[in-house]
């Protein structure tokens, strides 16, 4: 029960994006259609679930003065496997997330779940935090695209909404995810405190 109350956690009440505002750069940089969102979503998630284990597995062996630098060893490892797997499976999404994915190693999300959960709790608490706040990144990350991609070009997930000519070219650009994300920041607030 207590594994599920720290999922539930990652997803609703400290979302990184929506509640906590934490990696803003992949966010913002990243979110122009519903499917890059939703694959930065899913590459951090994978790097979330497998570093907060890792880290949580040998966080007492880890001396405190190389606590650190010995996080970014095991958060780039996994990213260095994302990044190959990615380039041998899905190289168009690859190409199109381009230096995002390699800085998922310095993702102040990562880092910090690191540092504040995994180094002090067990394996398994650690897998359903990196998983809570993998999955509450991914879904902030693909309504962000989702909206962004909506309102820019008439389609979802390149399923066609309404004719492209209608829509604003804005919210493909990078002022765009400043505005859709405002919006949608002030309307998740709205509801959390009805």
């Amino acid at each position: 029960m207590n594994n599920l109350k720290v999922l539930m956690n990652g997803i609703i009440k400290e979302n990184p994006i929506f509640v906590l505002l934490l990696g803003m750069c992949p966010t913002l940089g990243t979110t122009s259609s519903a499917m890059n969102g939703l694959g930065m979503g899913l590459a951090t998630l994978f790097v979330l679930v497998c570093s907060n284990v890792v880290i949580s597995l040998v966080k007492n062996i880890i001396p405190d003065a190389v606590r650190i630098p010995s996080y970014i060893v095991i958060i780039a490892s996994f990213v260095t496997l994302l990044q190959m797997a990615m380039q041998a499976y899905v190289p168009a999404l690859y190409s199109t997330l381009g230096l995002f994915i390699p800085l998922i190693v310095v993702n102040c999300i990562v880092l910090g779940r690191a540092e504040s959960f995994a180094a002090k709790n067990t394996p398994l608490s650690s897998l359903f935090d990196g998983l809570g706040m993998g999955l509450g990144f991914t879904l902030a990350l693909t309504l962000l695209g989702s909206v962004r991609e909506l309102l820019g070009t008439g389609k979802i997930f390149e399923i066609v909404v309404f004719p492209e000519h209608y829509g604003m070219l804005l919210f493909v650009l990078a002022p765009g995810a400043f505005i859709a994300l405002g919006y949608l920041i002030a309307i998740i607030n709205k509801f959390k405190k009805a």
